[in-house]
């Protein structure tokens, strides 16, 4: 039985009003970073082993803690109070537009089905597609910078020219749109939309109802099959998240992304009834802070420590959830030879010594690698944890170094 959404809304914010204090559970903040001294030699020749914890930037909710925290009983609003304290409870609704990257192309093309209709943005003219056995229709800018609307029968052939940029939709049934790496379903509107700055380039933007857009977001961020309260909290999270970027869009012609940058959507052919369960049960539902959507980012897995924000409510706090047996990347390895890092940092030359100077704090080894110096034959650089992650494409910042002989 799902719980209402006023209901939820009435728990969640008991619960975040009394922001959860828990016993042995530390908190942490940006000011609290402190220098460190952990240094290795590296000899000529070397493995290095990279130890560390987490997967992520550890901002905000650990999506694996959320699932460790619902198997101990805890629910959606103790997980979302716990990972987004100071934070209250509002709703939100409407639409999103959302950037369909998979689309690499300017023009948009879909499947023809029934119902399939034209809008034109300008003026409103809505155009029922003809059944005209057709197998795909197509939005496309000629050099004149007019959109063309053309179907395939055996060939393509053009119906006619629109006065300006236009969309597909099918009332709520999904529209199937087809892109260079495969088809993929999606409910709301498909638009070919022109980016500021003027030219025939297009994007294709899925402007599609929040509640629907969850739909596809969920089952993608954490497995539908998890515990109903991690996957109730994660529908409450991603639906905040898109009604913060909704308020601080990405581009003149789209609000949000549909990638890892954002958050992963996948329209309708993502869509799972478990899932669908959570976003039903957590309608409108939201998190504020100051009365706004609260920018609630998340991770796959804090490590056991979540790591400090750019806002308050995202905090460095001890994580007691997210070392749950399943977790598979609570702690990580990863073996590199000094060659590796060489490439990385070619300027250095041959690769001498390691050295860690200032960490996040909180955790073992002192949390999160904030400030690192590699020195070699030729000289010394000084990066910070993430460059290093995304240069040995590490699951996280947090990590130590331990350097043996080959």
């Amino acid at each position: 039985m799902r719980t209402p959404s006023s209901v939820l809304r009435r728990l969640l914010a008991t619960a975040l009003a009394a922001a959860l204090p828990l016993a042995g559970v530390l908190v942490a903040t940006p000011a609290e970073a402190k220098r460190v001294d952990q240094s290795w030699t590296v000899p000529a020749s070397a493995w290095i082993t990279l130890r560390g914890h987490g997967f992520g930037h550890g901002h905000g909710m650990s999506q694996y803690g959320a699932h460790g925290a619902a198997r101990q009983g805890l629910s959606a609003r103790e997980i979302l109070a716990f990972y987004y304290p100071g934070t209250t409870v509002g709703s939100v609704g409407g639409t999103i537009a959302v950037l369909v990257s998979r689309d690499t192309t300017d023009d948009v093309v879909v499947h023809a089905r029934p119902g399939l209709k034209v809008r034109v943005l300008g003026t409103g003219e809505v155009l029922t597609l003809p059944d005209n056995g057709a197998t795909r229709w197509r939005l496309q800018v000629d050099r004149t910078g007019a959109t063309g609307l053309a179907y395939l029968r055996d060939r393509w052939r053009k119906l006619r020219a629109l006065p300006g940029p236009a969309e597909f939709h099918a009332g709520g049934a999904p529209v199937t749109l087809v892109t260079p790496s495969g088809d993929t379903a999606y409910r709301g509107r498909l638009r070919s939309a022109a980016p500021s700055g003027g030219g025939r380039a297009r994007d294709t933007v899925n402007v599609v109802a929040l509640e629907t857009y969850l739909r596809g977001v969920v089952p993608l961020e954490v497995p539908a099959s998890w515990h109903p309260a991690a996957v109730q909290a994660q529908a409450v999270a991603a639906r905040t998240y898109a009604a913060y970027e909704r308020a601080h869009p990405r581009a003149s012609h789209y609000q949000v992304c549909d990638t890892t940058s954002c958050q992963v959507y996948g329209g309708a052919s993502a869509e799972h009834p478990a899932s669908d369960a959570a976003v039903r049960a957590t309608r409108g539902t939201a998190l504020l802070a100051d009365g706004r959507p609260a920018f609630t980012q998340f991770s796959s897995s804090s490590g056991g420590w979540t790591s400090a924000g750019s806002v308050p409510y995202l905090t460095s706090q001890e994580d007691p959830y997210d070392g749950w047996s399943g977790n598979p990347v609570h702690d990580w390895s990863l073996r590199v030879t000094d060659a590796r890092l060489e490439a990385a940092y070619p300027r250095i030359g041959d690769l001498r010594s390691l050295r860690i100077t200032e960490r996040e704090g909180g955790g073992e080894w002192g949390g999160r690698v904030w400030r690192l110096t590699l020195t070699g034959s030729r000289g010394s650089v000084t990066v910070n944890g993430d460059d290093l992650r995304r240069a040995l494409g590490l699951r996280s910042s947090w990590f130590t170094f331990a350097v043996s002989r080959r």
